[in-house]
């Protein structure tokens, strides 16, 4: 009976895990697309956002599933809540991905505002995030789930730099206004995918501790 559960959780783990890759590879190919104003791999991207969708109710089927055929308790009902709630998350990071790819669509219409710097490096921290998430998964590992928490604040440093930027673009030249809005839009989506991953990276101390975590900036 343990060993037939123990199945189900680990296969549990690792479709979650595939999905984090999903939404890895589509924040990693809408970063891309909008360096390269590659409309065929942003359109890509789009496309992607449908495997995410189903990928978020079949393993929500497969909890659900567990749930009612093993009776799990205590540690083992943490890992499943952990995962039900993760799915959350993770399909909103890839919608979030997703929204990136559509705004590259437009912007790769037009000549850029100027050479991408900030953005492709909140892609890059993002990528870095589901890879430390990842591994915390894999390797059980709570104080890794913790370092997640501290790179979401890089990123948040990074849309708050960005976001200066722009507006004093649009301070200086209003003809730049319509392009450095869906600049800031690409940047706030970055920002939202990282407090997505986030959430997940909470939710892995959870399951790992039993310690509800909320950093700083949750606490009201």
């Amino acid at each position: 009976m343990r060993e037939a559960l123990d199945r189900a959780l680990n296969q549990l783990l690792e479709e979650s895990l595939r999905m984090l890759s999903l939404v890895r590879e589509m924040t990693q190919e809408a970063t891309e697309a909008l360096v390269q104003a590659d409309r065929a791999k942003a359109q890509g991207v789009v496309a992607k956002d449908k495997e995410v969708d189903a990928l978020e109710l079949k393993v929500e089927n497969q909890a659900i599933a567990v749930i009612a055929r093993h009776q799990p308790v205590a540690s083992d009902l943490r890992l499943i809540f952990t995962v039900i709630k993760a799915l959350t998350d993770l399909e909103r990071a890839g919608d979030y991905a997703m929204h990136v790819a559509e705004d590259a669509l437009l912007l790769a219409q037009e000549p850029p505002l100027k050479r991408y710097v900030t953005l492709p490096e909140m892609g890059r921290r993002l990528l870095e995030m589901m890879d430390a998430l990842a591994k915390a998964v894999a390797e059980r590992d709570a104080a890794l789930a913790r370092r997640v928490l501290e790179m979401d604040d890089q990123v948040d440093g990074l849309y708050e730099e960005v976001t200066r930027e722009l507006i004093t673009y649009m301070m200086e030249d209003p003809r730049t206004i319509t392009k450095a809005l869906t600049l800031m839009r690409v940047a706030r989506s970055y920002e939202r995918l990282g407090d997505h991953l986030e959430n997940i990276a909470e939710r892995v101390i959870y399951w790992l501790t039993g310690e509800v975590y909320k950093a700083p900036e949750d606490v009201y």
